[in-house]
Parts: structure tokens; C-alpha cells; sequence
């Protein structure tokens, strides 16, 4: 990944904030989610997903119990709403603001909501030129390394251009995660679920939540500049 010491420099400078604000957000989700797990609600993760869903008219959407911690998601798909165990069970703000977020994607994509059908279709895009394009940009250093800057260059340009995918998929995926604690906090007060005095319990951990996905978009832009820089200094050379 790096091709001397004033290219691990800048990839220090540009990465560095991007990880901090990662293990602080990841830290920041964690003390959320364990201090709303304390706190009870009315009734569990699976009954608030099964009224808000029921309410709106979603009657034909299951919703399954899914292994593994923080697994839970709406999958467009198979139109099933899977929460982890400890979210499917629990009794707490926690559970009940997270499965009411995975229901809000349940919501999104029964209204057709625009960012989410793009987000869905660009899925796909994503992965394959997320994985192609670290492998590329792999090749590409150490075609530096070796000093043959037209090939490099070459290589590079691929990763950047398959990388922005990550980029541009992470950046639509913002407003769709928003939107969805956004429905979330409205359809726990309107079904009762939680008063008014209690939403802000939930809204501690969706907001957490949340900062994790700027936290990840942040650092796949910084990896995008930094990538872009590496392409632009080994085509000066190549020219």
C-alpha cells in the first residue's frame, strides 16, 4: 500500500482522523446500546417491529431471529426484517429502537423510497468493485515499488475508479439510514410504543448508531483522496 515513507505519511494523515472517529463511534454505539439495555420498555424488539409493521400495513413482512450480535437488518430481497437474539428478546430501549430502525427499511422500501432503491441496486456495484478494486490498487503499488510507472498507473486509475463505487454507495446509504431512525422515532410514539418522555432514550442509541456510518463514509472518502493522489503522482512520473 505504500511506496516510500512520504507516501505512508500521507496515508497517516488522510486515514488517521477517519480511524479515530471509527473506534470512537464504535465505542460511542457500544455505551449507548449498554446503558439502553437497562432501561425497560413496554414490550420486546419482535412485538414493537410486529406493531409498527402491522400498523402500516405490512402484515405479509416476517420477521425472524437472527444469530450473531448487532446482525440485524431488513433484507429488501426476501422482505424479511431479521433481528439478532438479544434485539428479537429484549426489553429495553435498545431492542425496541433498534427493531423499530430495520422496520423503518421495511417502510422505505414499501413506499418506494427513492435512496433506497438506489441504494439497493448500487449494492451489488459496491461489493464487486470494493473488492476488485483493493486487489487492483495492490497490484498497483507494487507495480510502483518495481518502478514500472505506466502499468501502475494504469492499475491505479481501476482501483479509484472502482473504489468511488464504495464511495458513492455509502454516500446514497446516508439519507436512507437517517430516514429510517427518522421513521423509527415517529412510528414508536405513534403506536405507543415509547411517550414522548422515553424517546430520547432510543434516539441516545440511533443516533450512535448513526455515527457509525458517517464514520465509515468518512474513511472510504479519505481512502478515495488518498488512492487519487497515489494516481496522480505516479502518472507524473509515467508522463
Amino acid at each position: 500500500m505504500f511506496y516510500n515513507a512520504s507516501s505512508m505519511l500521507t496515508y497517516l494523515i488522510l486515514i488517521g482522523p477517519a480511524l479515530l472517529l471509527g473506534m470512537l463511534a464504535q465505542y460511542w454505539v457500544q455505551s449507548a446500546y449498554r446503558k439502553m439495555s437497562q432501561v425497560p420498555a413496554r414490550m420486546n424488539g419482535h412485538d414493537a417491529a410486529r406493531r409498527i409493521l402491522d400498523a402500516n400495513g405490512l402484515y405479509d413482512v416476517p420477521i425472524e431471529a437472527s444469530h450473531g450480535v448487532m446482525s440485524d437488518h431488513y433484507d429488501p430481497s426476501a422482505k424479511v426484517v431479521r433481528l439478532s437474539e438479544d434485539v428479537y428478546h429484549g426489553h429495553s430501549m435498545s431492542a425496541v429502537g433498534i427493531a423499530a430502525h430495520e422496520v423503518g427499511h421495511a417502510l422505505q422500501d414499501a413506499r418506494g423510497y427513492a435512496p433506497l432503491v438506489v441504494r439497493n441496486l448500487a449494492v451489488p456495484v459496491a461489493n464487486f468493485g470494493g473488492s476488485l478494486a483493493s486487489i487492483i490498487v495492490s497490484i498497483g503499488f507494487f507495480l510502483m515499488v518495481a518502478g514500472m510507472f505506466k502499468f501502475a498507473s494504469w492499475a491505479l486509475l481501476l482501483g479509484v475508479i472502482g473504489f468511488s463505487a464504495v464511495v458513492v454507495f455509502q454516500l446514497v446509504n446516508l439519507p436512507v439510514e437517517f430516514n429510517a431512525s427518522s421513521r423509527a422515532k415517529d412510528q414508536l410514539l405513534a403506536t405507543g410504543i415509547v411517550s414522548s418522555s422515553e424517546l430520547p432514550y432510543v434516539s441516545s442509541v440511533l443516533t450512535a448508531a448513526a455515527m457509525t456510518y458517517v464514520a465509515g463514509t468518512f474513511s472510504s472518502v479519505m481512502n478515495l483522496v488518498y488512492y487519487a493522489m497515489q494516481y496522480a503522482m505516479v502518472s507524473d512520473r509515467d508522463g
